[in-house]
């Protein structure tokens, strides 16, 4: 139905449901007036950058209007910032896993209270890359764990749950193809490796802590490349594994600095 699903039984048994870090719940808003016609989320670290990314969408899908009075929809919270540029949302989720997949839940579970259809996701932003020319854009076809594995695993209830990690191959295709009419940025579809952690968990030798030479974390490296892996990253698991058990296309984009 290109409806948006949740899995979740006790959601209908619920009388109010509050998303709590948008600052939006079911009783105090009106979800499918303001989000029914969504038709696209792009989402990504920074609020600012997420703001400047919704003021860009508005001058180039020519809605009325300069671009600068675009306003925070979660002003009421200082965990995530969201706006709106016709169709397209734009929205922060902080960094790191916990922080995405917070968000997420709830921007799910928005798109099914406002009984939205058809909608893709695309995550946006930077990343480090992995033998690929500095400027590059990366299209995820998989998300990978720190062992190169296209698995998300979840504690659930103290146990182990494995979720896949598998992107909209199509959805990547179609993204390469409009990278054609932009020649400044090259860009290649490859595995994204998600990790836990900006230091250690990405073989860097600068953190507070350090427990390993730089010939083992080259060594590390080596790995991933030849394992598919082109760029590194906090967030791409969890991102992927919600998209996929909900329904929503999803995609990463990711520009190595």
């Amino acid at each position: 139905s290109g409806l948006v699903r949740v899995k979740n039984p006790h959601l209908d048994l619920m009388e109010e449901d509050v998303l709590y870090h948008l600052d939006l719940g079911t009783k105090t808003h009106n979800l499918p007036a303001m989000f029914g016609d969504i038709k696209f989320v792009c989402v990504g670290g920074s609020p600012n950058r997420m703001r400047a990314f919704a003021q860009f969408m508005q001058r180039e899908l020519g809605l009325a209007g300069s671009g600068e009075d675009v306003s925070d929809i979660c002003a009421g919270s200082d965990r995530y910032a969201m706006y709106r540029a016709g169709p397209v949302l734009s929205i922060s989720h902080g960094m790191g896993i916990p922080s995405i997949s917070i968000m997420l839940h709830e921007l799910i579970k928005l798109l099914h209270h406002a009984r939205c259809r058809d909608v893709t996701i695309i995550r946006i932003g930077t990343s480090g890359g992995l033998g690929i020319e500095a400027g590059s854009v990366v299209i995820t076809d998989t998300a990978v764990d720190s062992s190169f594995q296209p698995r998300f695993e979840q504690v659930v209830l103290g146990d182990v749950v494995v979720r896949s990690t598998q992107l909209d191959k199509d959805l990547a295709e179609e993204l390469l193809a409009c990278s054609r009419d932009i020649p400044d940025f090259p860009t290649l579809i490859g595995h994204t490796m998600c990790t836990y952690d900006f230091y250690e968990g990405q073989g860097r030798l600068d953190g507070a802590l350090c427990s390993f030479s730089s010939e083992k974390k080259l060594e590390y490296l080596r790995r991933a490349y030849d394992a598919g892996v082109r760029n590194i990253e906090m967030e791409s698991t969890a991102f992927a594994a919600l998209c996929g058990l909900c329904g929503l296309k999803g995609e990463c984009c990711r520009f190595h600095l």
